[in-house]
């Protein structure tokens, strides 16, 4: 064991002890051993008891930690420590620019346990408001996260998306006159991605130069017929040949996961070569099938039978729901975030859905400031006109699955996202039974991001999909699709089930911030992969019927 790795465990120590409020002539006196540790002229790992304990700043009671972690790895004080510290806040540890006192108020006051619930707390504006914070502290703690996740390999689609795009037009750029795709997880529009792959009828040795010559790449493998590279923030990119005449045909190879290419062979073993993927598809007997739909699942057999979706674009979105503003927790005020959907995003309504009362964390709103909202949404709305803003919610469900306000003031607003923020670590047949009472009330409109989960970060809450999916179909309620990049929940592969027991889905941005508006395209992305179509899709409805629909909804209640 090397002298740093002795230090690193003493340094744990007296920032646990920091972390704990433990004795500060104590924990200073662990730090400084860190130091001395480190320092030492010999590997302690070799020297006796005597030998340390005469080196200065390290006593006999330092010296016999030291040999206690050689032989266990750790120590009492210690193993202490951490037995009372949740995993994730010893994740925070090692996250640049945190320091104990700044981890003890992430986690006593603003009551976030992982890191994944810190990045996304930095992505939504909620640090700045924190005794010793500000918005240059959250953006260096948002980078810090952001770069220890890329060294685990795998990046957010949103992440990788304009990285991929900018290398495939310098590559278009520097070889004009050959062909080059985006294949693969990419072009799939998987919400994880370990590597963006680029079909190219570029040979490999003169990509291998050029690439290069570019300063920002490190070439990790090359091949006669693939070249694997990865950027400063670690993400790889695996550039593929192709000679021209098979270059489709390894388009749609490439493209497929193993599970679609399989359902493929099994209509004929060997794929067609033909000029464009719509008639390979053809020759199979199938109608074409969109690159996202192309993971394994029943687009093979919509595709024999005629009925493949034609799935929602972008464009067939009429508005947004569930949004944030300065009212809560939101970085732009009501009006600027009604105004950059209508002018900017050419939307015809807006659903503000600031955070309910319970959500102290988030500025989570009394009846008061309900009201003084209510009150500037019906000044605004004579302004805009025809374009609307609707009065919704989004309301807390908590831990028994009630939601946070009374039913008088529940039945005021135009529509109620219900959602878990939350005591997370229920079992399954308590998380379920918690969301089922909340689809329940009659009040709720719209489940809002059914897990919780936070890609990379945090595994959503154990739930029994089918049941809370039935739930919201036997009493009209519509599941979010949450649009942010870091949640993308409902995941894909349950979106169809629940199309089929004839719930409504909605693409809901979530955003707290004017640009947040535009992950509405990353809802879109995984709407396509679930086999959404815009009629199923409810904020794809004009302003009219959205109008109709909440009203009768509302009516319909009891």
């Amino acid at each position: 064991m090397e002298n740093k790795a002795i230090a690193k465990a003493f340094k744990l120590c007296s920032q646990l002890m920091e972390l704990f409020n433990e004795n500060p002539f104590r924990t200073k006196a662990m730090a400084s051993a860190s130091f001395k540790i480190d320092k030492l002229p010999f590997p302690a790992v070799d020297a006796s008891l005597q030998q340390l304990s005469e080196q200065p700043g390290i006593g006999k009671s330092t010296a016999d930690r030291i040999q206690t972690i050689i032989e266990t790895g750790s120590f009492t004080e210690l193993d202490i420590l951490i037995r009372k510290t949740p995993q994730g806040i010893l994740e925070m540890l090692s996250i640049k620019g945190l320091g104990p006192k700044k981890i003890q108020i992430i986690w006593q006051e603003l009551g976030i346990e992982s890191v994944g619930e810190l990045l996304y707390a930095c992505n939504e504006n909620r640090l700045v408001a924190a005794k010793g914070f500000g918005l240059k502290t959250q953006e260096e703690i948002r980078k810090a996260i952001e770069f220890t996740n890329s060294n685990q390999g795998l990046f957010l689609y949103a992440k990788t998306e304009q990285m991929a795009h900018e290398l495939l037009a310098a590559m278009i750029s520097a070889f004009p006159v050959d062909r080059h795709e985006i294949t693969g997880e990419f072009r799939r529009k998987c919400e994880v991605i370990s590597s963006v792959d680029i079909l190219t009828t570029s040979p490999i040795f003169m990509l291998h130069d050029w690439i290069n010559l570019q300063k920002i790449f490190t070439v990790l493998e090359i091949f006669d017929a693939s070249l694997l590279i990865s950027n400063e923030l670690g993400v790889r990119f695996q550039i593929i040949y192709s000679n021209v005449e098979e270059f489709t045909n390894n388009l749609l190879v490439t493209t497929g996961s193993e599970l679609h290419l399989q359902q493929l062979k099994l209509i004929q073993p060997n794929i067609p070569m033909l000029p464009d993927e719509e008639g390979i598809y053809q020759a199979l007997g199938l109608q074409y099938i969109e690159p996202e739909l192309r993971e394994g699942g029943d687009e093979v057999s919509w595709a024999k039978r005629g009925t493949s979706p034609s799935l929602i674009n972008y464009h067939d979105l009429r508005g947004a729901l569930h949004n944030h503003s300065t009212y809560s927790d939101g970085v732009h005020s009501l009006e600027q975030m009604a105004t950059y959907c209508k002018d900017n995003l050419a939307l015809e309504y807006f659903g503000i859905c600031d955070h309910s009362k319970t959500a102290v964390y988030a500025n989570g709103l009394s009846v008061d400031r309900l009201e003084q909202q209510w009150q500037e949404i019906d000044r605004l709305n004579l302004k805009f006109a025809p374009f609307r803003i609707f009065k919704g919610i989004e309301s807390d469900i908590l831990s028994d699955g009630a939601l946070d306000y009374a039913n008088d003031i529940l039945e005021k607003f135009d529509f109620v996202v219900a959602s878990v923020h939350s005591n997370l670590r229920m079992d399954e047949d308590k998380a379920t039974h918690r969301l089922i009472r909340a689809i329940e009330n009659p009040y709720t409109t719209i489940l809002g991001h059914p897990t919780g989960r936070l890609l990379l970060s945090r595994a959503g809450y154990p739930i029994n999909h089918k049941k809370v999916i039935d739930a919201c179909a036997a009493n009209g309620v519509a599941i979010e699709i949450n649009a942010n990049p870091l949640r993308l929940d409902l995941d894909w592969r349950w979106q169809q089930y629940a199309l089929e027991q004839g719930v409504m889905l909605s693409i809901n941005p979530d955003a707290h911030r004017m640009d947040g508006l535009e992950d509405m395209k990353y809802g879109i992305y995984m709407a396509r992969k679930g086999g959404l179509t815009a009629e199923k899709c409810l904020n794809a409805f004009s302003v009219q019927r959205i109008d109709a629909y909440f009203k009768k909804r509302k009516e319909n209640r009891f």
